[in-house]
């Protein structure tokens, strides 16, 4: 079977979501050591005046090390509201954001205790809105020597590192003032393309994978 590993991401980049297709299992790693400063918590949006990164804030562990499933989200910052005007200030001209609205908004009223529920929840729902059916299988220990590792290849800045993923512009609200802008958050593509997220995504794959 065809096995990518992947880390959790919060509203993931695209180049995550081409993995999902791409591959006839995904491998969601629980077991690693949290990293900051990654897509694990962070996602990064098209606004107005460019890119802008949304992060969730988490608590702090106890310990210099903490698995990535025993990670907890913070209420610090009233975040959640935060995130959520970001997202209408940056989509409501898109084509489909008030489409898709009422199954974005309940994410932001509701309090989730840990981050990995956090997205594995808003990543079912992407999936579904965009008709993707990964098969997907949770770690229970951690392996450092796999195929198709892309655990830390999906990460801010660090795209080149993926011959497999060749991003396909598409059309965003703000490309005329900035220029496209590959490889944001899945839900740039979402709301700018609905239905044919699907179409963006296959031909953002390369088949010699």
């Amino acid at each position: 079977m065809n096995t990518a590993y992947i880390s959790t991401a919060y509203l993931g980049p695209i180049q995550l979501y081409t993995k999902l297709l791409a591959y006839d299992q995904i491998c969601l790693e629980t077991q690693e050591n949290y990293l900051k400063q990654t897509y694990r918590n962070r996602c990064i949006i098209a606004a107005a005046n460019g890119p802008q990164a949304l992060t969730v804030p988490i608590v702090k562990p106890d310990t210099l090390k903490c698995l990535t499933k025993d990670i907890r989200i913070s209420d610090h910052g009233n975040w959640r509201h935060l995130h959520w005007n970001a997202l209408i200030s940056a989509y409501r001209m898109s084509p489909f954001f008030e489409y898709y609205e009422e199954d974005f908004a309940p994410f932001y009223e509701k309090k989730y205790e840990f981050l990995l529920d956090f997205n594995e929840a808003l990543r079912e729902v992407v999936c579904q809105l965009i008709d993707i059916q990964p098969q997907i299988r949770y770690t229970t220990d951690y392996q450092a020597d796999v195929t198709a590792d892309f655990r830390e290849i999906i990460r801010p800045k660090h795209e080149g590192n993926d011959p497999s993923f060749q991003p396909v512009p598409y059309y965003q609200v703000f490309q005329e003032k900035q220029g496209f802008l590959p490889n944001l958050s899945i839900v740039d593509l979402l709301f700018n393309m609905g239905p044919e997220s699907l179409l963006v995504l296959q031909k953002s794959i390369q088949k010699d994978i």
